[in-house]
């Protein structure tokens, strides 16, 4: 117990000595994210007592995190998402925006740069699976159209792999980027999502595995919608009932976000499935 007690005394010290180190720089902010860090980084040493092989584990563990990023694979982010971390900052950064669309994480597989497509196209460059036909309006949170905002779009193909993950698939397959319009109305078509897993070839599928946790995300549509003069969200859209709903494998669920596909009776729009879907996007002063 003596040694313990040492033990903490030192690091006590140490800790102070770090702080003074890190946090003497003319910018405030980051002296008070650096100190908290510091605080939190050393005080979870001392509360576990880490051992030395437990520290090389995660030393090990955070660098072949590193070398998994390849290419557009960023397996940082997926540690950030399957730690519940991106949904934290994401909660933080858009509690205030009232009215709006809520938030969800990006997740590792956005690529920027996706074709421009006209309203009414398709996404679907390939795969099968069960068509659908998703409309909507653009609205800010008084309930007026907003004309000529754009609407980012990005899923996975029916083989659960997004095309960044597969090289069989055309490279901007089930991506695409429109415009509303005058009316803030926007449609295009695609195939109906499914859920799919992370990836489980790298540190975070061990993780995973570690923790006895499954690595499927209920299936869902990403959209990043923005236009000039309001606040851009991030966000996606699940199915709801979906099996993996309640247990997403990087907690981006939110309930507004749920939404229900419902089957086609218009012979003249020749898709299975229809969602009607409208996005609120708040004004710079929201918040």
């Amino acid at each position: 117990m003596t040694q313990i007690n040492s033990a903490q005394a030192a690091n006590a010290l140490l800790l102070n000595q770090v702080i003074a180190a890190y946090s003497r720089t003319d910018n405030a902010r980051w002296n008070v994210v650096i100190e908290s860090l510091l605080r939190h980084l050393h005080g979870f040493v001392n509360e576990v007592e880490l051992r030395p092989e437990e520290w090389w584990t995660a030393i090990d563990f955070l660098t072949r995190t590193g070398q998994a990023c390849v290419g557009p694979r960023q397996e940082f982010i997926l540690l950030s998402d399957a730690l519940g971390l991106s949904s934290a900052v994401d909660n933080l950064n858009n509690a205030s925006l009232a009215g709006a669309t809520e938030s969800a994480v990006t997740g590792p597989f956005y690529v920027p740069h996706s074709p421009h497509i006209e309203n009414g196209g398709s996404i679907a460059l390939a795969g099968e699976g069960e068509t659908v036909l998703i409309r909507g309006r653009v609205l800010d949170t008084a309930g007026h159209p907003i004309s000529a905002a754009e609407l980012d779009i990005w899923h996975t193909s029916p083989n659960q792999l997004y095309a960044v993950q597969d090289k069989n698939q055309p490279e901007m397959n089930f991506r695409g980027k429109l415009r509303t319009r005058t009316d803030g109305s926007f449609a295009f078509h695609t195939i109906k999502p499914i859920a799919y897993p992370v990836p489980v070839d790298g540190p975070v599928g061990q993780l995973l595995n570690k923790g006895g946790r499954h690595p499927m995300r209920p299936a869902h549509i990403h959209f990043i919608v923005s236009a000039p003069g309001y606040q851009s969200v991030t966000t996606q859209l699940f199915t709801r009932g979906d099996e993996f709903i309640d247990s997403d494998a990087v907690f981006g669920v939110k309930d507004s976000l749920l939404i229900d596909y419902q089957r086609n009776t218009d012979r003249s729009l020749a898709v299975d499935w229809v969602l009607d879907h409208d996005f609120v996007l708040a004004g710079p002063s929201a918040g």
